[in-house]
């Protein structure tokens, strides 16, 4: 049993001003796996304050000695991998193979990006008489979703160390085992104090004091579309900057050639894991008409191979967070079939032989994309299939959604598959599966603005300054 009960701030660990606790909630065994403290508006106060107090100091510190901490953040953070991966699995329910690989990978990679970009970031660029100044905002508020914890806090966390930002670290409530031990981290590796703070807690009541707090000047959220714009509104009051990484319902477009089988299983497959709460997820899969039997038939075989249990085990897909999103999901199946998509996979509710825990059954629908189960994101491993007859075809269905995050084009015909990539008006499209760190990560529309990943999350953290006449 977890018993995560004191704040991180400025540089120890002290209880909460109002004490307040929390159960966390095991998905996997519907069991209590630890307690928490709640925050109130004044440990919000205190963990400002000692933010403000360090950033003088911590923004005026060279490159060197930001990269000297990264570096032993980045050794510390090595030592305690199976520390995160085992807190990825019990809070969430990711099972040990993606908990310990991707869920904690992907904070490493972050990281270690941050040490690249640092080396030789330009801080500073002469253009004629004119010097181009960067610097650091000043007091950033980190507000983090629990389906991917260790990713979206570390996508958050180094670029705003590595820019000479101070921050206060609001993890998820119903995710907050990984940032504890975060913390623990980033305290071993010597943190100055004040210059990174966590409080744990309700994201109505942190989130909100945070967003309306004086003295941040700005926050980067990821999270709902509907969290995001009261954030917008609430921060609007003291004109700050907000990033926001918001929903998706990205549309993975397979072409017409012999590899369209394997592609397919691939999406099939993709979609179902880490139990589909992934916000650039390809929840609609986009197949020609003419291969459609063969698409559903693949499709329906990887859904059915997709192992659901224990995510102790040997299995690819645990459950998802929490009874709340259990229900939200099973209420989109039901929706689903009542608007008359075709059932491919799955369905309501749990997998043959599961009596215990938030388990879906990996679910496929043939539909249309004027459906809600292709409008709305669901957030579990729900795909929907809609047949197109062209490439404009695809093209114009991927685009129809009020949601622009992510996309997916795979094919033989390269060319094509660029060609597909330029027309998509989403933020983040892979090809044919690419992966990079560096690359910018983001959405349009109603996907959120502003850009995390590599040297545009950089950005997010500073301010520009012209120094006219410096020549």
């Amino acid at each position: 049993m977890r018993d995560y009960r004191n704040f991180y701030i400025d540089g120890q660990w002290v209880a909460p001003v109002d004490p307040k606790t929390a159960d966390v909630i095991n998905p996997a065994t519907e069991a209590v796996a630890g307690t928490i403290a709640l925050g109130s508006v004044a440990d919000v106060n205190k963990a400002v304050a000692a933010a403000r107090k360090a950033f003088p100091v911590w923004s005026e510190t060279t490159r060197e000695e930001r990269l000297d901490l990264l570096k032993a953040i980045q050794a510390e953070y090595q030592r305690r991998l199976p520390d995160l991966g085992a807190a990825i699995r019990e809070e969430m329910g990711a099972p040990s193979g993606l908990a310990n690989g991707f869920h904690v990978g992907l904070g490493a990679g972050h990281l270690q990006t941050a040490i690249e970009l640092l080396e030789t970031f330009p801080f500073e660029e002469l253009r004629g008489s004119t010097l181009i100044r960067r610097e650091p905002i000043g007091v950033c508020a980190l507000i983090t979703p629990w389906n991917w914890p260790m990713n979206q806090t570390c996508v958050k966390v180094f670029p705003a160390l590595a820019t000479g930002c101070t921050m206060i670290l609001k993890p998820p409530q119903l995710a907050p085992f990984s940032a504890q031990i975060l913390a623990e981290i980033l305290d071993a590796a010597g943190v100055p104090a004040g210059v990174f703070n966590m409080i744990q807690g309700q994201g109505s009541v942190i989130g909100t004091a945070l967003s309306t707090h004086e003295d941040v000047d700005m926050v980067s959220f990821t999270g709902s579309e509907a969290v995001g714009v009261q954030i917008q509104q609430d921060a609007a009051r003291t004109v700050k900057r907000v990033g926001l990484e918001l929903g998706g319902k990205s549309a993975f477009i397979v072409l017409d050639d012999a590899t369209l089988a394997d592609n397919v299983a691939a999406a099939t497959t993709g979609m179902m894991g880490n139990s589909g709460q992934t916000c650039s997820a390809g929840s609609r899969l986009l197949v020609p008409c003419a291969r459609i039997d063969d698409a559903l038939a693949v499709a329906k075989a990887a859904a059915e191979g997709v192992t659901v249990g224990d995510p102790a085990g040997e299995v690819a897909m645990g459950p998802v967070v929490s009874k709340a999103q259990y229900n939200i999901v099973q209420d989109y199946i039901a929706k689903g079939l009542e608007e008359g998509a075709t059932l491919v996979a799955g369905g309501s509710g749990r997998p043959e032989g599961v009596e215990r825990g938030w388990f879906v059954r990996p679910t496929v629908f043939l539909g249309t994309n004027d459906m809600v189960v292709a409008r709305e994101e669901i957030f579990g491993p729900v795909l929907v299939i809609i047949p197109y007859a062209d490439i404009d075809d695809a093209v114009a269905i991927a685009n129809d959604s009020p949601f622009g995050l992510a996309g997916y084009v795979n094919g033989l015909d390269t060319d094509a598959v660029h060609a597909i990539a330029r027309r998509l008006r989403t933020g983040w499209i892979s090809m044919n599966g690419g992966f990079d760190f560096h690359a910018p990560f983001g959405g349009y529309k109603r996907s959120g603005n502003g850009r995390e990943w590599g040297e545009f999350g950089f950005h997010e953290y500073l301010e520009t300054k012209s120094m006219l006449g410096y020549a």
